[in-house]
């Protein structure tokens, strides 16, 4: 990948900056998503999917009239075709701001300032629709307890490609972004599209690193793609693999395995999801799909309902 303009989110990212002591919007950075699109071929204006960017931030707080500090997960989601990202460490920056802040009167009025303060600043940030839902511990608790099951990665759905094949017999020597290394077993002899089978990935085997500081971001790849061809699980293992010294942000990862693997094979239906751990307080969770309808059933995408974590988050 090229070297990209790293000036404008080095205004707090690989910085020593002071946490703010008071509610300040100010210090929100953005970054023009094309600054990473170009070499891909991907425009802002033609898009060749279609997506959500998912954060949930675990550090938020305020305090009320009285001083009780009221304290929970922020979820927010916005869609991957406006034209920029936030930053994520002026986000946490940002949300520590709130944290000495007299927000409201009493429990509930701090959480509606939160949730709608907030949307509003990342909305204007962002030049979108940025929805947000504050969660205390409590409703996560609640919520969990009623045994719901993660609809957007069903661990059932998916080939687990450590599972899939003996990693251990396999040379890996590719720690920079090589598509060249997808390949396909065969085609399918179907005669209908729709006959086509749904191919689902799912692995932990990704790591890349921040675009600033080289700090290492971990995540896991669940893919679900529908084509004419079978994929070598081994060449989807490398390749994820490959990605492993590679500087960039996590929705960029994101964007570059799905355009690799829609240019690679053509896909009928192609989704990418891209799950990273926590850092910062924060963890990011990129999604891209060909089809709207791919991603309206995923809780996921819903801000009404808790992220529920995988295992590694």
């Amino acid at each position: 990948m090229q070297e990209i303009d790293n000036t404008n989110v080095s205004k707090v990212l690989g910085k020593i900056v002071d946490y703010p002591n008071y509610y300040d919007k100010s210090i929100l950075v953005r970054e023009p998503r094309q600054s990473n699109r170009t070499h891909l071929y991907i425009g802002d204006e033609n898009l060749p999917f279609v997506g959500f960017d998912v954060w949930n931030a675990y550090e938020v707080s305020a305090l009320t009239a009285n001083g009780l500090p009221v304290s929970g997960l922020m979820k927010i989601v916005y869609p991957a075709n406006n034209r920029y990202i936030v930053e994520s460490k002026s986000l946490k920056l940002y949300f520590n701001s709130f944290n000495m802040f007299v927000a409201g009167a009493d429990t509930n009025s701090v959480i509606k300032f939160i949730e709608e303060t907030v949307a509003m600043d990342l909305s204007d940030l962002l030049e979108t629709k940025v929805e947000c839902r504050f969660y205390t511990t409590k409703e996560i608790i609640r919520f969990n307890s009623g045994n719901h099951v993660a609809q957007s990665y069903d661990w059932d759905m998916y080939t687990t490609l450590e599972d899939e094949i003996d990693l251990d017999t396999i040379v890996f020597s590719k720690y920079s972004e090589t598509p060249s290394l997808l390949r396909s077993d065969y085609k399918y002899k179907v005669q209908e599209i729709d006959a086509l089978p749904m191919q689902r990935f799912h692995t932990s085997l990704l790591k890349s690193n921040c675009r600033v500081t080289r700090q290492p971001d971990w995540g896991d790849v669940f893919i679900q793609i529908k084509c004419a061809d079978h994929i070598n699980p081994v060449s989807l293992a490398a390749y994820i693999v490959s990605f492993r010294d590679e500087c960039h942000f996590h929705e960029e990862i994101c964007e570059t395995i799905f355009k690799r693997l829609n240019d690679t094979f053509k896909p009928e239906m192609l989704t990418v999801m891209c799950l990273y751990t926590r850092r910062g307080g924060i963890d990011i969770c990129p999604i891209r799909s060909t089809h709207q309808q791919c991603l309206s059933y995923l809780d996921l995408v819903d801000v009404n309902v808790p992220y529920h974590k995988t295992p590694r988050q």
